[in-house]
């Protein structure tokens, strides 16, 4: 009895079968669909192209940060740190330090972010890279829609850092090349070095230095006869009558120096920005790219 019953269902089965495969023919007759499997791998050219990238940005820092160091160890900041609090002037070492830690920091959540997989540090890279790019077109905007302020502010920033011109030897360095490449002397005028002690040409200060009533060097017309550069041929220049000044010093403020060659050269300038500027969008590609793989291949494993 059982036997028969199991014949039976076997029968039933197997017309059930027929019929429903008759019917698919007929009444269908679509293709047959096959599933694709979806691709979870990151992408290697993306992810090694943000490494080669930001490998040279972290090795850059680094390099900054160690001549930074360096530039210190040899004005003996680093035996007396109370230097840096004293310094009146500005110090170049800050702005090389500055540059070196932003470049190491992006260089290091950069590599590590692209070989580890790591979307914490992908997104802080990219935050940080749009941050940058926001806050240089801010600058850039703020100082063309309030060119009067930025031109007092860069005087008076000069002003500041004529007075402690003798207090760093790479201040004085910046100063020199400044007005040795404009053909200028002072913010405004050469009177502007009567703000520095050594320089000081007033009756209110007694002054002994031998630099009394001149100026740097960098201030004098260069001497086609000779190669040879005289440190001395400011020395009291600016004791003698002023309409004599400008056959030994160069009497145009190095404010208007710069006003002038700016427009000169505005098509270099602009490229310098928009060659940085396309530097950081394609990190800010790679980045975006790198952190949209990772995502997709997260959410199909």
């Amino acid at each position: 009895m059982i036997l028969i019953r199991i014949a039976a269902l076997q029968k039933g089965w197997a017309k059930s079968l027929k019929g429903y495969k008759s019917s698919g023919s007929k009444n269908t007759g679509s293709k047959m669909h096959y599933y694709r499997p979806v691709n979870t791998e990151v992408s290697c050219f993306y992810k090694y192209m943000m490494f080669g990238y930001n490998i040279l940005f972290w090795f850059a820092g680094a390099a900054f940060i160690a001549i930074g160091f360096w530039a210190w160890s040899e004005k003996g900041v680093l035996s007396d740190l109370t230097q840096v609090t004293r310094a009146r002037g500005f110090d170049p070492v800050w702005l090389v330090l500055a540059v070196g830690v932003v470049a190491f920091i992006l260089g290091f959540a950069g590599c590590v972010g692209a070989l580890r997989e790591n979307l914490c540090l992908l997104k802080f890279f990219s935050g940080l890279i749009c941050f940058i790019l926001f806050l240089e077109l801010l600058v850039a905007v703020l100082a063309f829609v309030f060119k009067d302020t930025v031109r007092d502010w860069i005087n008076e920033f000069f002003l500041v850092n004529i007075k402690a011109y003798r207090d760093d030897i790479d201040l004085q360095n910046i100063i020199d090349s400044l007005q040795k490449l404009n053909f200028c002397c002072g913010a405004t005028h050469p009177d502007d070095w009567n703000l520095n002690v050594y320089f000081n040409c007033t009756t209110e200060i007694l002054n002994r230095s031998r630099e009394r009533c001149g100026v740097p060097f960098s201030c004098c017309r260069a001497d086609p006869a000779t190669t040879l550069v005289n440190t001395q041929c400011g020395y009291d220049v600016r004791a003698m009558k002023e309409k004599d000044w400008s056959a030994s010093i160069y009497t145009k403020g190095c404010i208007s120096a710069l006003e002038e060659w700016l427009p000169r050269n505005i098509y270099i300038v602009a490229g310098v920005f928009i060659g940085i500027s396309l530097l950081q969008m394609v990190g800010l590609h790679l980045s975006r790219t790198l952190i949209s793989d990772i995502m997709h291949s997260r959410i199909y494993t």
